[in-house]
């Protein structure tokens, strides 16, 4: 596994969701959500743990009415300007992205295609559509395709 969280990464999330996060042991929690509102969301981060016979990163987020995990997660991206924190896996070609945000919202988009992420969306239909804004941030932080080689 390449990407670990670091207390750095943690403080960064905590700026973003204005919560402070506790530490519990294995992993941080962000409790979100109180005045003003009725909506609740609960974000853990479990850094490099044991998950089946490999060790990675889990995220786990918690309503009244859900349970979200994404298992393995290799890197995040953070928007100022949208107040959300996008937590994204990748497996061989398919990328997973669980999105948190600020205001107690929480998307989850799984299994996409990375062909997506930097295509022509106005070439996809409105169901794929959606998935493929919301992820191409992640872009920037995932590994670069692999440039095919001219043989002559």
């Amino acid at each position: 596994m390449s990407f670990t969280f670091k207390e750095s990464d943690i403080k960064k999330i905590s700026r973003i969701l204005s919560v402070v996060p506790k530490h519990k042991g294995n992993n941080y929690r962000f409790e979100i959500g109180g005045k003003g509102t009725s909506r609740r969301l609960s974000l853990e981060i479990y850094p490099n743990i044991k998950i089946g016979k490999r060790y990675g990163n889990l995220i786990s987020v918690y309503t009244p009415t859900t349970h979200l995990q994404l298992h393995f997660c290799s890197g995040y991206v953070v928007s100022k300007m949208l107040n959300e924190i996008t937590f994204v896996s990748e497996n061989e070609g398919k990328l997973s992205g669980l999105i948190v945000e600020k205001e107690c919202g929480c998307s989850l988009y799984a299994n996409v295609d990375k062909e997506i992420l930097s295509g022509d969306f106005t070439r996809l239909g409105p169901e794929v559509m959606l998935s493929g804004i919301a992820l191409s941030l992640s872009e920037t932080i995932l590994p670069a395709k692999p440039k095919e080689s001219k043989q002559k």
